[in-house]
């Protein structure tokens, strides 16, 4: 077959392997074609490519340091609610022998889960704070965070994910690739985390792992293959092939703790050898070894293999699939060797950070405990002994009794009891080195803060935060109670995406978060922490409210009152931002003054008064978003004009104009997805298209259907209840926000007269 036809079937790395052999092969005709041919092997080619931290700086630490780093990995946990990320974690610590035995998320010992310590987190049989640990796997160190799963505890996910250099993703054997799944891959792509998907729960009725991997490569858009292939299914589930060494492997003895090799199943033979081939064509189209050993139709050895995986998957090219049943027991040492092959050590990760003194140049941060001090505050927590702080070191050496400097508040803190953390259980060490993580107390600091030791003035970019998508009305019963304050500073402190604030008019205490269940969760805890009991009010969805086209303004503002007074002209006009980018640009002001008729030193005040006129609009007094400001001409007094005159007069007028620009509310748009049993299809549906939902997509799996759609937030409250009685009890939803869509214009005129009635009242 003609080269350029043979090409498209092949992906990147085969392609590039196969023109680099036959230009190597073409040059061997002439003299010193052999020194051409030994640059151009794959081998060189990938050690060329290897990151900074490989080659210099590694020649200057310490030995037994980067031996330290390479026996060292940092993982999260993370996955879909419901996908077993708790009782995988509870095998993991087993069989490394942190804990002694298991014990289930909703076991009927009612001891629970080992990361799972909260109580709230026992009773209702979900993880809400992501909990870290500590394990070793032979000679290799394992930094383990347990992430929650569902979407109103994101932030814990993101954190993790900031943090850590690699990542289990953790499927369903039926359910596969869900809402919450797919929230997980963006968040790994923006922390540039190399997973390992893991497919669980092989034990479950209509187990398919097959559908599941397509899953991972159509909607999370990565090439990913099975290194296994399972031994039977659903109840009959033995055990797996292992496609690189070619043997199966099975679990036995008590609770699965004895690993087995034997020789595979006969009748297995030919789908093992069809899985290997699409193992191996897959990796053809990510790594250039092993797309030349495919194009020379050589078959790779084990050893081939096992780099090859590493090398795409660090690479975030791939993603390695295998799979078992944590619950059953099985599969998970084999996911442990994989961690150990196949994901980062500190070294091999890119991090970097901002050089305060040379004008936040981006700096790379060399992970080696020879070099200074650098750490990541990356989780609040209040514990018995005060604020515990974790801490990702970076760069450098952590000690205890040594002083550490907070680059945000430029205090000196000295770190009296460093730990290592277990669950909720603490363990006191001397010192901490790069790579590692740990926890601290008495740090008085926030989330995403970083610290040096004082040698170095650089900060480390901190985590994406979402805005909060619900509020609520909150009053303590007890008024004088001074704990109601002090447990919302403190959860405040805790968690970015819970917010506070006092309403204006109302007086009242508003929290915002992240959905029903995260509100409610901190409610519940500030009612068995704090002995708190509070009432709450309906829910409020955020309303925001934009421009539609382009008005003009031109407003004078003038105040005489006896000696100086106030004056100020802006002339110019407001428009609207493309709602696609209202997430990344959610207002903008634009001077365009010539000519000096508004003097400079008054610019700043009119954007001020600009981005006081977006707190609130005047439609039903929510904040405005999508609008750009552009200033074009004025005019100043002499002596009357002020940084105040020209705040007001920028105010007023982008009131005016804004007025005048075909305002519109958006409401919150939430992705809504709904798994239940086939009969109940009719229901579900009927009961979205009542909540104003758009259907977006209808998939069947075996005798249960899954629908996705996308259904305003407003009209999403009390719908747990009504699923619940529409599908007996058997169906569940999940919900994340997309984007703020524009209200239908009968919506709107009913929140317009809402909030003029309560205005009214008001007066």
């Amino acid at each position: 077959m003609p080269l350029n036809m043979l090409m498209p079937r092949l992906g990147a790395g085969a392609s590039n392997a196969m023109l680099r052999s036959s230009l190597t092969r073409g040059a061997s005709c002439v003299p010193g074609a052999s020194a051409m041919k030994s640059r151009s092997t794959p081998l060189m080619a990938s050690l060329l490519s290897k990151r900074w931290n490989s080659t210099g700086e590694a020649a200057k630490a310490d030995p037994a340091d980067v031996a330290r780093l390479q026996r060292l990995r940092n993982i999260g946990i993370s996955a879909h609610i419901d996908s077993g990320k708790t009782t995988l974690t509870e095998r993991i610590l087993y069989y490394t022998g942190r804990i002694n035995e298991i014990h289930e998320v909703r076991g009927k010992d009612n001891v629970g889960a080992t990361m799972d310590w909260m109580d709230l987190e026992r009773e209702k049989g979900i993880t809400i704070q992501s909990a870290a640990t500590y394990a070793e796997w032979g000679s290799t160190n394992l930094n383990i965070i347990d992430t929650p799963g569902h979407v109103d505890f994101t932030i814990e996910v993101e954190r993790a994910l900031r943090v850590l250099d690699g990542a289990v993703l953790v499927l369903c054997s039926v359910s596969g690739v869900q809402s919450q799944t797919i929230t997980v891959d963006r968040q790994m792509r923006r922390y540039n985390v190399p997973r390992i998907s893991f497919i669980n729960k092989m034990d479950r009725a209509g187990a398919n792992p097959t559908r599941i991997i397509e899953q991972i490569r159509s909607k999370l858009k990565i090439p990913a293959a099975a290194l296994q292939v399972p031994i039977g299914a659903e109840d009959a589930f033995e055990g797996v092939v292992d496609l690189l060494r070619m043997k199966a492997v099975y679990n036995r003895g008590t609770r699965g703790a004895d690993v087995v090799y034997e020789d595979i199943p006969a009748h297995l033979a030919e789908k093992v050898s069809a899985a290997r081939e699409e193992l191996i064509t897959t990796l053809a189209e990510v790594d250039d070894v092993i797309g030349e050993l495919f194009i020379e139709e050589k078959e790779p050895t084990e050893q081939q293999l096992r780099d090859a995986v590493r090398r795409a998957t660090v690479a975030r090219k791939f993603t390695p699939v295998l799979m078992g049943s944590a619950i059953k027991d099985k599969g998970i040492q084999s996911l442990l060797d994989a961690v150990v092959s196949y994901l980062p050590t500190p070294t091999e990760v890119k991090n970097t950070m901002l050089d305060i003194d040379n004008s936040e140049k981006v700096v790379d941060v060399v992970p080696y405990s020879s070099k200074p001090f650098v750490g990541l505050a990356f989780k609040l927590e209040e514990g018995k002994y005060g604020q515990l702080t974790y801490v990702r070191v970076y760069q450098g050496r952590l000690e205890k009794g040594q002083f550490a400097y907070h680059v945000k508040s430029g205090k000196k803190v000295k770190i009296s009891r460093l730990v290592r953390m277990h669950s909720n259980a603490m363990e006191d060490v001397d010192s901490v080195g790069a790579g590692e993580i740990c926890a601290l107390f008495g740090i008085d600091c926030a989330s995403g803060d970083t610290f040096t030791d004082g040698t170095i003035n650089c900060s480390m970019s901190t985590m994406f935060v979402p805005d909060s998508v619900i509020s609520l009305s909150l009053t303590p019963k007890d008024k004088n109670s001074p704990n109601f304050s002090k447990a919302l500073n403190r959860f405040q402190k805790e968690d970015p995406t819970f917010r506070v604030h006092v309403d204006a008019e109302s007086k009242q205490t508003i929290i915002s978060g992240m959905g029903e269940l995260h509100l409610d969760i901190y409610v519940e805890r500030m009612r068995r922490e704090y002995n708190v009991d509070c009432i709450t009010g309906k829910p409020q969805v955020a309303f925001r409210e934009t421009a539609t086209r382009m008005s003009e303004f031109s407003y004078t503002h003038k105040k005489q009152s006896g000696g100086a007074g106030q004056f100020g002209r802006v002339i110019g006009y407001v428009e609207p931002i493309d709602s696609d980018q209202h997430a990344e640009l959610p207002h903008e002001f634009v001077n365009n003054v010539i000519g000096g008729n508004i003097p400079t030193q008054y610019i700043p005040a009119c954007e001020k008064g600009f981005m006081d006129g977006l707190q609130e609009g005047f439609m039903i007094g929510h904040p405005v978003v999508g609008v750009r400001m552009v200033l074009k001409d004025g005019a100043a007094h002499s002596v009357d004009s002020s940084e105040l005159a020209f705040r007001l007069a920028s105010f007023h007028a982008f009131r005016e104009a804004f007025k005048a620009s075909g305002p519109r509310i958006l409401e919150p748009v939430m992705t809504v997805e709904v798994s239940a049993p086939l009969e109940f299809q009719g229901n579900v549906l009927g009961s979205l298209n009542k909540r104003k939902g758009l259907i977006v997509d209808t998939e069947t799996q075996e005798d249960y259907c899954v629908i996705s759609a996308e259904v305003p937030l407003n009209n999403m409250f009390g719908y747990s209840t009504e699923l619940r009685s529409a599908t007996q009890g058997k169906g569940e939803f999940s919900m994340e926000y997309k984007r703020h869509s524009p209200v239908l214009p009968n919506v709107q005129e009913d929140l317009i007269k809402e909030y003029q009635k309560k205005q009214a009242e008001k007066k």
